[in-house]
């Protein structure tokens, strides 16, 4: 008898608490407010454009701060669509969650080159191939291409070499500068080794600095770094090397 109340007892507890909780979860929405939002970036280590204030910041001017506004009147797609306005912000992926949250994920763009052309523009080509703007807070070293620079070229071309930079760590840290010439051949400047390498056209740059790099190792270790002032990789298979003139 005791313990067929003590089950009953138990049931009952285990109903209220069921119901209480049904109740909460399924409260209407214009009963709840947003009370902490979540602002995730993707790479903020490795790109360093945009910062969490910077967005709460955004948010705030334009009335869309969702902290302490009903959740029913919270708009993520607004949300989504005011933050992708931001040149510096590749995507962004807004979503409400059980505990009256806003979450906000950003990815940033990434840049694979600075762009400082004759023309006077001044520019980053970010690893999609489109244009930065100059004022975006660079933290990552990126080599920096001169020279006469038409836009097409930097979005096609040299888009394409430097994404083979950012994913090479050996040549990312040696080449410090592309220089394009009128007839859009390019010439680096090496960060060790006082020479200018002369690439001739960007097609088939991987093979040509695979040489490059053979001959760093087998060559330019054994005579000295300093021994040649041009190198040229223009032409398969042969490396044609101008020796420096010492008075």
């Amino acid at each position: 008898m005791i313990r067929r109340i003590f089950l009953s007892i138990v049931m009952l507890g285990l109903i209220a608490y069921l119901a209480i909780a049904v109740t909460a979860f399924n409260r209407q929405p214009n009963q709840r407010t947003c009370k902490d939002i979540e602002l995730v970036i993707s790479d903020s280590a490795y790109a360093g454009f945009i910062t969490k204030e910077e967005l709460k910041a955004n948010l705030q001017r334009k009335g869309l701060y969702p902290i302490g506004k009903k959740m029913d009147q919270i708009s993520t797609k607004t949300l989504e669509q005011e933050l992708a306005k931001n040149p510096l912000i590749g995507q962004v992926e807004c979503y409400k969650t059980p505990g009256d949250k806003v979450c906000v994920e950003v990815t940033q763009r990434v840049p694979v080159l600075r762009v400082m052309s004759d023309n006077g523009d001044n520019y980053y080509i970010d690893n999609t191939g489109r244009i930065m703007p100059p004022e975006a807070k660079c933290v990552a070293h990126r080599a920096i291409a001169t020279g006469k620079i038409e836009k097409s070229f930097a979005m096609k071309e040299l888009y394409k070499f430097g994404v083979f930079l950012q994913n090479n760590k050996f040549w990312d840290a040696q080449i410090e500068q592309i220089h394009v010439l009128p007839d859009q051949t390019v010439e680096l400047v090496p960060r060790v080794g006082d020479q200018i390498v002369y690439l001739g056209s960007l097609e088939h740059f991987e093979r040509k600095l695979q040489r490059l790099k053979l001959f760093y190792e087998k060559a330019l270790n054994q005579v000295g770094w300093n021994k040649y002032s041009r190198i040229n990789l223009e032409f398969d298979n042969q490396i044609i090397c101008t020796k420096r003139n010492i008075h």
